[in-house]
């Protein structure tokens, strides 16, 4: 934000209802929202002087693009802001489900500890199944290759190569289903 700020004057209004944000549109250039702010056709009439509405973030659901389109307003978004963060938090809950953490975080909290029934299993050498090698399932690929896990996966669009890469073998979308190991489905 600050190198923004020192290119150009930069209001920041968190939290503005539908109405509020219709009502001042009109006086910006230019849009910057998370997911929580429904950018409508009704804002995109209201800024008159829109050039541009970006997406801090990944998805696009939260803007109307065909008024924007026809408006000539410029929609981008950040595609890979959160891959990072996405693929450890993907890797966290695997290891935080095969080593039963929530179940002894909540026994723990009530007092008990029965550590016999949290042993969990070793995810090394186990095989995770991906469905999709985009941002965050290459990411996820790469974390778990590194802990030495067997990585097949299911990907329509993506080489051999590119795949082999990554250490994911790549097979059928059934063959993924039929290991019941691991799964993962990443948006492409």
């Amino acid at each position: 934000m600050e190198s923004l700020k020192a290119k150009t004057d930069v209001d920041v209004k968190l939290g503005l209802k539908p109405d509020e944000l219709i009502s001042i549109i009109g006086n910006y250039d230019a849009l910057i929202v998370r997911s929580e702010t429904q950018v409508t056709a009704d804002v995109i009439k209201a800024g008159k002087k829109l050039q541009i509405i970006a997406r801090a973030g990944v998805g696009l659901d939260n803007v109307d693009i065909n008024a924007a389109t026809q408006q000539g307003i410029i929609v981008v978004n950040a595609p890979t802001g959160n891959t990072v963060a996405a693929a450890e938090h993907t890797i966290a809950l695997m290891m935080s489900m095969a080593r039963n953490i929530p179940q002894a975080c909540a026994q723990l909290k009530a007092g008990k500890w029965n550590r016999k029934e949290f042993v969990g299993v070793e995810l090394r050498n186990k095989t995770l199944g991906i469905l999709g090698l985009g941002n965050v399932g290459s990411n996820v690929a790469l974390r778990a290759k590194a802990s030495r896990w067997r990585l097949i996966g299911y990907d329509p669009f993506a080489a051999q190569d590119y795949a082999s890469s990554l250490g994911v073998t790549l097979v059928p979308i059934e063959q993924v289903y039929k290991n019941r190991t691991l799964s993962l489905y990443t948006c492409p």
